[in-house]
């Protein structure tokens, strides 16, 4: 299976730690954007955004890791517009409350996670299997 996970740089860490686990249980990783520094100049977010929808395009799964911003919801639409599963995990319960959630959190191929990251990863294993 392969895999894509969308956050915002702070997030790097956990990034990290999802896509380790996965990796370890032999699921392939389309690009990973935490090795990446920010971009410097519009070329330069040009090309980091040409990899980064190739990587979502290329992907089985999308995994996006909550709180994120602009692009990760963009990079979310592309996966469940081209009809990847999309799996969304929140440390906080509040941000996929009623007033302050997304209509496509809650469409077809779309799951939802609250917890700690250690069981959402899990429960993604568990689904991958």
């Amino acid at each position: 299976m392969k895999f894509y996970i969308a956050s915002g740089f702070k997030n790097k860490e956990n990034v990290r730690q999802v896509s380790a686990a996965l990796q370890e249980k032999g699921h392939i990783q389309t690009y990973d954007w935490t090795q990446n520094e920010r971009a410097s100049s519009l070329d330069h977010l040009k090309r980091i955004g040409e990899l980064e929808k190739t990587a979502v395009s290329d992907s089985d799964l999308l995994i996006m890791l909550l709180p994120a911003g602009f692009g990760s919801h963009i990079e979310a639409g592309i996966a469940i517009g081209l009809g990847r599963r999309v799996f969304i995990y929140s440390p906080d319960p509040a941000l996929l409350s009623y007033d302050k959630t997304s209509t496509f959190y809650y469409i077809e191929g779309v799951k939802r996670f609250t917890g700690t990251l250690d069981s959402f990863v899990q429960e993604v294993l568990i689904d991958l299997a």
